[in-house]
């Protein structure tokens, strides 16, 4: 099981971005998936989760009304859309997945390499 997070860059406070998460050798549609993010000095934490039917995400308080995350099983993806980006919010970010049929509040078994997001005027 590989994850691949990609989507980060450089953004201005307000901004946007879609972070992408792919997989390699299997359905991701199958796996609840977790994007989680640690900023330098700190621990990592989660930011949001989707279950395997979709319903009832979990966001971090901090960015509920700001982050959306969503599936494409066409495409095999799992976005994260970030908007009103602020200086908090940069980090490397990561996605991540517990073992098949365990939800979002199992630990997670599988990791992708980081994206970086650094939002800066």
């Amino acid at each position: 099981v590989q994850l691949q997070a990609s989507g980060g860059g450089l953004v201005q406070p307000g901004g946007s971005l879609r972070l992408s998460c792919t997989a390699s050798g299997f359905a991701l549609d199958d796996y609840a998936i977790a994007w989680f993010r640690q900023a330098p000095g700190k621990e990592r934490e989660g930011v949001s989760c989707i279950g395997k039917s979709d319903s009832s995400p979990y966001y971090k308080d901090s960015v509920k009304g700001r982050f959306t995350i969503s599936r494409d099983n066409g495409k095999n993806t799992v976005y994260l859309q970030m908007n009103s980006l602020n200086s908090e919010d940069t980090a490397v970010y990561y996605c991540a997945a517990p073992r098949v049929g365990r939800g979002c509040y199992y630990g997670m078994d599988y990791w992708g390499k980081g994206t970086q997001v650094t939002v800066s005027s």
